[in-house]
């Protein structure tokens, strides 16, 4: 049985050894080379992490992202084989004018990209995506399970 820790963001619960997960973004290995990596790949760095939640439904594998700032033209949603799942994007660099003083940038820009791959019973032709107030949601239909046909068998005699 895997260990569930709670997530430090929301009090929700995380399984550490998501079998799921395939993040491209190691956080461990990109703060140790932090220093020796030029900036605009820090500035990928601090957008790829997005934060996205999963949950399965009877009917459906539903996937949401929260990408606020981004219009539905600057995310990608694509399915690999192997049942991977793959969104991705690009935050814009808001332009400097000359004569503008920053007082403070918070905000992230650059590219992402979060890869999930997805259990057998997802539909894979089937998923759908919408994009709503800065939240995409992927849709991933589930197989039906069949059950066993039972057949009566008359008893003669």
């Amino acid at each position: 049985m895997s260990q569930l820790i709670p997530s430090l963001f929301g009090g929700r619960r995380t399984n550490v050894f998501d079998p799921f997960s395939l993040d491209v973004w190691d956080p461990l290995f990109s703060s140790a080379l932090a220093n020796n990596v030029p900036s605009s790949a820090r500035e990928t760095a601090a957008i790829v992490n997005a934060r996205i939640d999963w949950k399965e439904t009877p009917q459906a594998h539903v996937i949401k992202a929260d990408l606020p700032g981004l219009k539905k033209e600057q995310v990608k949603v694509e399915v690999e084989e192997g049942r991977v799942l793959q969104i991705s994007g690009e935050r814009s660099k808001e332009e400097e004018e000359k004569n503008d003083k920053w007082h403070r940038i918070e905000r992230s820009s650059g590219k992402f990209m979060r890869r999930f791959r997805l259990p057998e019973n997802a539909v894979m032709d089937q998923i759908k995506a919408s994009m709503e107030d800065g939240v995409l949601t992927v849709t991933a239909p589930k197989k039906e399970d069949k059950k066993p046909q039972v057949k009566t068998i008359d008893i003669s005699g």
